[in-house]
């Protein structure tokens, strides 16, 4: 026979609760706070969809680029530990006009070295998931987590002391070694 669990002076058996239904209940309670938590994300939104409904379900953008159309180019990052980035693109009217993910081979593939800076990268792709420094490289490292074809990837982003992209690497992110047993 178990203790029946207690909430103030209230027996939760009394209350018609058994422990474990009462469990089963808590953790339903829990999943369906995480689902509806989880339930806004960029590509929920569809064109024409205003830049108001947008930022009331998101919250603000990581960052905001003035487009030569009087439109906005918003960003939101899923950095450090995601692996999505997206542009939302907002016209003059300050309607939705495309989501794209930029945390890509082929956006990483378009940086110019030499050109490109890092203010241009973090308007670009967001805030990396680290900065680190290299004793081979005077500047500092940022390293973006993406999916390339199902295999999880770093690209590295080499900036130089003057805040202009000067290499870009990419590398398998390193999977774990299986646990051996004794």
């Amino acid at each position: 026979m178990h203790t029946p669990l207690r909430h103030g002076t209230v027996s939760l058996q009394r209350a018609g609760c058994r422990p474990a239904s009462l469990l089963h209940r808590l953790w339903a309670v829990l999943a369906a706070g995480l689902l509806l938590a989880g339930c806004a994300y960029p590509t929920q939104f569809k064109p024409g969809d205003s830049a108001q409904a947008v930022q009331a379900k998101l919250g603000a953008p990581y960052s905001v680029v003035k487009t030569d159309d009087g439109g906005e180019r918003w960003l939101y990052s899923t950095q450090p530990m995601g692996r999505e980035a997206f542009q939302l693109r907002f016209g003059a009217d300050g309607q939705l006009q495309s989501t794209t993910q930029v945390l890509t081979a082929e956006k990483f593939g378009a940086i110019r070295n030499g050109q490109y800076t890092e203010r241009q990268l973090l308007q670009d792709f967001g805030p990396p998931m680290e900065v680190t420094q290299v004793y081979s490289f005077k500047g500092r490292v940022f390293t973006y987590r993406f999916w390339d074809n199902n295999i999880k990837r770093f690209a590295h982003v080499h900036i130089d002391p003057q805040g202009v992209v000067q290499k870009l690497m990419f590398m398998d992110e390193p999977t774990p070694e299986p646990r051996q047993r004794d």
